[in-house]
């Protein structure tokens, strides 16, 4: 019996919850006027986000904006000081500007990335997020046709021209790396070589320009050279020397909710509440458990539905079966307008992402003109497991959970939103969000659609919904504690287990996501925020009150922290 992880952040938040930052004081003249900008307004967002982008360049790949296609993220100390001498200057103009949701949404991002590069570091711990991220620089610029072959081609030969220098930077900039760090990059190296190594060349098999595909091979050989040579550094020299603590500290940990959620409220509040609906969950699991049968635990009972899973060659026909029926109930109940009638494609995860998520949603970014392919990632066993292990997988893809999983991702959960959020209110809405908004809007659609009646009362289905609400009320729990020294490593494995009722196997890998993710809490925080916002709105409504019109409003507004959209939709800020 293994439930399963989830790990199912849209593509935007990917890409561009690193922040903003501004050099252009004329842009509070777009903040301040939702009409037709003039062309001096639009010369001036378009500087804004010039600058922005020149610090994230793959994130402007990924929105959309292909200008930045050949540029790759540099990791030198003269340009991280240059990157944050940038964000003092937007803070300092953002917060003299007049109040609105824009300028609060810019602001918080350009304080989250302060607080990332200067106190929390990163870049000085984390090893897989060199070898990750240029991986996934790579990665967008393959996945979609929003340009011929040959030209993409060229954009992923001038990014992989600078990667070596990256990696060699790298290696100078890691000095405090926590042990379990290290473990996690070295875990996603075979991975992260073999993409590069063979699947970038099958991408671009048909190109037949001879001096492009030479270029080409040479640069593709050098990064394949370069990340063979810093897997061997990471285990012969920096894992050794991995001492690093990963813990933030209350301090910073609250400090990153304040700018990356907008939530300030207290850890031992936040914790009380996270602890209430772990409880609910875990009593409505029972209370279930024993409707299925009551002579069982309800361990046993899920120890026996852990087993109802397809074989790991269907694994993604079972998902494509379950998108259909899927929305279909969603628009002829009036659930939520999908904005498309195009499905994802569902695809294996890519290599370089499957060592901490087992489901992904992507989607093109909100100024892609040309390519409009969505990939719903499906991480499927490896091919060289042991027979226990690939079944252990798969008892995590049990039925009630791939129906929960096609919502959280794709069916109403991250794939609809993102469709919605080309028609966010404003350039700052359509580029920055948060994850409590977007994790705990697919999260709260897993227990909305079967309220809502999808499954017809299905008692297999609401546990496996349970199932996942329980293992993000333990990523809430663990994250809190861990980061500020009230669980140590073990115990939080050992609360999955015993809390989260999940299998030391799920528990461990949970564990070691939660080090470098600390607010994963951000699920649960978001799925409560949300339905206490339905509740507020459909009291403002009264007899006027529609769910279908609800779930339009709240998408309407884009991603940010429901906070925001509080102010929004009600005119508070509560």
């Amino acid at each position: 019996m293994t439930p399963r992880t989830t790990d199912a952040t849209g593509v935007l938040i990917r890409a561009f919850r690193a922040g903003a930052a501004a050099s252009c004081a004329l842009f509070w003249l777009f903040l301040m006027t939702p009409t037709t900008a003039t062309a001096q307004d639009t010369a001036a967002v378009d500087h804004f986000f010039d600058e922005y982008f020149h610090f994230k360049p793959s994130d402007a790949t990924a929105a959309g904006f292909h200008q930045f296609d050949t540029q790759l993220e540099d990791p030198s100390p003269a340009a991280r000081e240059a990157h944050i001498a940038f964000l003092r200057r937007a803070e300092s103009e953002f917060a003299a500007m007049p109040d609105s949701i824009d300028r609060d949404l810019v602001l918080a991002h350009v304080r989250g990335d302060l607080l990332e590069l200067e106190r929390i570091r990163m870049w000085e711990k984390n090893p897989d997020q060199y070898s990750s991220s240029m991986t996934n620089s790579i990665f967008i610029l393959m996945s979609r046709t929003f340009a011929s072959a040959e030209e993409r081609l060229r954009s992923v030969v001038a990014r992989e021209r600078q990667m070596p220098r990256a990696l060699e930077i790298a290696r100078s900039n890691l000095k405090n790396a926590p042990r379990v760090y290290t473990e996690v990059a070295i875990e996603q190296m075979p991975g992260i070589i073999g993409f590069v190594e063979h699947d970038v060349p099958a991408a671009f098999s048909k190109v037949t320009d001879a001096k492009l595909n030479a270029d080409f091979a040479d640069a593709n050989g050098r990064v394949v050279e370069a990340l063979r040579s810093y897997e061997k550094w990471l285990k012969s020299d920096l894992l050794p020397r991995s001492r690093g603590d990963f813990r933030l500290g209350a301090e910073l940990y609250r400090k990153k909710l304040e700018y990356d959620e907008m939530v300030d409220t207290p850890l031992d509040q936040l914790l009380r509440q996270g602890y209430d609906d772990l409880r609910r969950n875990q009593q409505a699991f029972r209370k279930v458990a024993a409707s299925v049968d009551p002579k069982k635990t309800p361990m046993e009972i899920m120890d026996a539905l852990a087993h109802d899973h397809p074989a790991p060659d269907h694994l993604l026909e079972a998902f494509r079966n379950t998108l259909g029926g899927l929305r279909n109930y969603i628009v002829e109940h009036h659930i939520v307008t999908i904005p498309s009638d195009v499905p994802p494609i569902v695809e294996e995860t890519p290599p370089f992402m499957r060592a901490l998520t087992s489901a992904s949603m992507d989607t093109p970014g909100p100024y892609e003109g040309v390519a409009k392919e969505a990939f719903f990632n499906v991480t499927l066993p490896e091919a060289g497991w042991p027979p226990q292990t690939i079944e252990e997988w798969m008892e995590g893809f049990n039925r009630g959970t791939i129906v929960s999983t096609a919502v959280h991702e794709v069916y109403g959960g991250h794939y609809v939103q993102f469709l919605w959020v080309k028609q966010a209110p404003s350039k700052v809405r359509k580029l920055f969000g948060c994850s409590s908004n977007a994790e705990g809007w697919a999260h709260y659609n897993e227990q909305m659609m079967l309220d809502e009646g999808y499954g017809n009362g299905d008692l297999k289905l609401r546990l496996g919904q349970l199932q996942d609400a329980l293992l993000r009320n333990a990523r809430y729990i663990v994250g809190i504690q861990m980061h500020t020294g009230n669980m140590t490593f073990d115990q939080a494995v050992d609360f999955f287990v015993k809390e989260g009722y999940q299998t030391r196997a799920v528990a461990l890998r949970e564990t070691k996501r939660g080090t470098s993710d600390p607010t994963y809490l951000v699920y649960t925080l978001g799925k409560l925020q949300i339905m206490k916002l339905r509740e507020d709105y459909r009291k403002k409504m009264g007899t006027a009150f529609r769910l279908e019109e609800f779930h339009n409003e709240f998408l309407k507004q884009g991603f940010p922290p429901i906070v925001l959209v509080r102010r929004a939709m009600l005119g508070d800020g509560k």
